[in-house]
């Protein structure tokens, strides 16, 4: 890789007191996602309140519009109207995992040809068995036998839909993708996974429960199946929480400077897999707790070594592996090897580059190892990463000179994070 330039490099600035702050965040683009593809094939018109305006639910908003669905900006919220699904698009996928993959299956109840394409990286993503799946249940997939992009839908109306066998051990995201259209197939859908477990279960969780919410009905009582009845999608209005995983870095400011900070509105009960941030910071020494305002974490000053399976919340494994780093005593990252095939390896990217800064770190096959050493400072790269960006403004928080390459990449699910950071950390 090309060293960056002067220009490209961020100072992650680091405070010089504890951090004392209590902050809203933006919504979750999990859920924002999810409800824009629900309301686009619901029966009548419905409203996302307080939706992430990010670049990924952007593209996820033109998509649909581009396919015919009546999308209107409504103050801070997303008025959407269901449309007949006709004539040909173009779908620009960016990096947005749920663009390229929740898409598709609804591209199949278009009446046109659906074309997909997006950023360099994105056609290194797997997306092959959900454009398998496809042929399987009845929808016509011109991609030239890659399974990448990119790639065509030719719509027909209307899927037959049925059973169909997967191995959605590379992203949970293949599930969910069928799912989310699934009422509106001929037959439903009847998903069956085969292969090694399946990653990230919590967001097939958060899935099921918004299906539900809008009059689906969803068997999920097997193992590896979830079968989703036809039916109509009902209109539901969401109010979209906070984005839990965006928390991470703001929660391990609290540890690194030994202070306080408070995430505003942090739902009691959630489907989001950020919500294990809760469990994992106190055991790595902080104190956390909910409030009247939201869920507080509290440094104590000192950074403990964790052994933890992220196998199902793997989006969290930068912002641990940060503050592994930093940790007093050796730390074992588990079970996640399938974000080698993220944004980019993420295992292989956050070895080298917190191993560049001084960090003793051995990446294995699923996972990362660390034993204490001290940090320096130098050029933290993101490869075109919002998570790997994360990771370097939180090391930055704790050792003078980090340089965060691209720290611009987090617009992907948090706009104006560099300057909204720099606020917080340096007052």
């Amino acid at each position: 890789m090309t060293a960056p330039a002067d220009t490209d490099l961020w100072p992650a600035p680091r405070p010089n007191a504890p951090v004392e702050r209590t902050i809203s965040l933006p919504g979750s683009k999990s859920l924002t996602n999810r409800a824009l593809v629900l309301a686009a094939l619901a029966d009548g018109p419905s409203v996302v309140r307080r939706p992430l305006r990010s670049r990924d639910t952007t593209l996820m908003a033109r998509a649909l519009a581009s396919m015919g669905v009546g999308v209107e900006d409504s103050g801070d919220d997303w008025r959407i109207t269901p449309g007949p699904l006709d004539g040909d698009a173009q779908v620009d996928c960016g990096l947005a995992g749920t663009v390229m993959r929740f898409l598709p299956p609804v591209a199949g109840l278009s009446t046109g040809r659906v074309s997909f394409d997006g950023d360099p990286h994105m056609r290194n993503r797997p997306v092959g068995e959900v454009l398998v799946a496809l042929t399987a249940l009845g929808v016509q997939v011109d991609d030239g036998g890659r399974g990448a992009l990119p790639f065509t839908v030719v719509g027909r109306g209307s899927v037959p839909g049925g059973t169909v066998v997967i191995d959605a051990s590379a992203s949970s995201q293949f599930i969910s993708a069928l799912l989310l259209a699934g009422a509106r197939f001929e037959h439903g859908v009847d998903v069956r996974h085969d292969g090694k477990p399946v990653p990230s279960l919590p967001h097939i969780d958060m899935t099921v429960a918004m299906l539900r919410r809008h009059g689906v009905e969803v068997d999920d009582s097997g193992a590896n199946r979830w079968a989703v009845a036809p039916g109509p999608i009902a209109a539901v209005d969401h109010v979209i929480e906070p984005d839990l995983s965006n928390a991470a870095p703001f929660l391990a400011l609290a540890a690194t400077s030994g202070g306080s900070v408070t995430i505003r509105d942090w739902p009691r009960e959630t489907t989001q897999a950020g919500d294990a941030l809760r469990e994992i910071l106190a055991q790595m020494g902080c104190e956390v707790a909910f409030t009247d305002e939201g869920l507080r974490a509290r440094g104590t000053g000192r950074l403990h070594g964790i052994d933890v399976d992220l196998h199902d919340v793997g989006e969290l494994t930068p912002a641990v592996a940060a503050l592994c780093a930093l940790a007093d005593s050796p730390s074992h990252l588990r079970g996640v090897a399938h974000i080698r095939a993220h944004e980019t390896d993420r295992l292989a990217a956050l070895a080298a580059e917190l191993g560049g800064l001084g960090a003793d770190v051995t990446e294995h096959p699923d996972g990362l190892a660390f034993r204490p050493a001290p940090l320096h400072g130098g050029v933290f790269r993101t490869y075109a990463d919002h998570r790997m960006a994360h990771a370097g403004a939180i090391v930055g928080s704790a050792v003078d000179g980090v340089k965060v390459e691209d720290i611009a990449t987090t617009s992907k699910t948090f706009p104006d994070f560099a300057g909204f950071w720099s606020a917080l950390v340096v007052p």
